[in-house]
């Protein structure tokens, strides 16, 4: 069993989010708690939060994958872009630590220039000072688990191997012991990143396993590409319609390793296509 859906909108509260969720038959859900570009978080009453905590466990939801601004950039050689990826992932964590138990996943972003070592060293120093800051604020633990994503590896961007993962998460965890740190797989990012899940799905997951171990791989970005397996482009398509096809992500999908995940959608689609796809992830589901 997995848990499916897609990205909501915040934009008319929490509570919102999971009755949205609920129409189009999914049970578990991905949202930006601030504009995807950047900006302000969404202010959040503990009511409004609380309403959709009592929810999520009267659906039988599985974990949300909350997800971090896309400008948001660790490793970039700009020291103020740095700084302030810092502060919204700070205050995003702040504001989760009220719905513990969930996942906050993020772009590890882009060196831009500056080589792979030294944004692995900077994307790892930022989230221990992340991590301690805001255990520090809100004195308890961290509630949720941070996600670094699987990239596509386009230009500078980090992340588009396993071994940069790993890098990162061993680099972090060496500053701030424990483990806080988990990934995401995008089956965008690792087909476009040179990663053949259409054909060799067992022989990746081993490799992952070997290099990251699978007990770090939480959660599923669950998407076709529009290109071929590693053009390293990152160009999303809907289930079944790009070059991974629909029976290599059934077998993502029904994997026995990737079971008792949430998988979210982020295919191009509104309202209608993603009840749709969940409706068609769950009769791949059926045995």
């Amino acid at each position: 069993m997995i848990y499916i859906g897609n990205h909501v909108s915040v934009s008319a509260g929490y509570e919102a989010m999971g009755r949205e969720e609920v129409s189009l038959g999914g049970d578990t859900f991905a949202f930006f708690p601030r504009n995807p570009r950047g900006g302000r978080s969404k202010p959040a009453s503990p009511e409004d939060i609380e309403k959709l905590k009592e929810l999520l466990a009267r659906e039988n939801f599985g974990p949300l994958v909350v997800h971090g601004a896309y400008t948001m950039n660790l490793c970039s050689a700009k020291e103020e872009v740095r700084m302030n990826t810092r502060e919204m992932m700070r205050d995003d964590l702040l504001l989760l630590q009220s719905m513990p138990g969930n996942f906050y996943n993020f772009h590890p972003g882009s060196h831009t220039g500056q080589g792979a070592e030294t944004g692995i060293r900077q994307i790892a120093e930022g989230l221990a000072d992340i991590i301690a800051e805001v255990e520090d604020r809100s004195g308890k633990e961290l509630g949720n688990i941070i996600l670094l994503e699987t990239m596509a590896g386009k230009g500078s961007e980090m992340g588009g191997t396993f071994e940069e993962i790993r890098a990162m998460i061993d680099t972090a965890e060496a500053l701030i012991p424990g483990r806080r740190i988990g990934v995401c797989l995008d089956t965008c990012h690792v087909w476009d990143g040179g990663y053949d899940i259409e054909s060799d799905l067992d022989g990746v997951l081993a490799e992952f396993d070997r290099i990251i171990g699978l007990d770090r791989l939480l959660a599923i970005h669950l998407n076709d590409s529009k290109n071929i397996c590693g053009a390293r482009k990152d160009r999303h398509e809907k289930l079944g319609q790009g070059r991974i096809g629909e029976e290599a992500l059934r077998r993502v999908v029904q994997h026995p390793l990737l079971q008792n995940r949430p998988f979210i959608l982020e295919t191009p689609n509104d309202d209608e296509g993603y009840r749709q796809e969940i409706a068609l992830v769950r009769e791949w589901m059926q045995p």
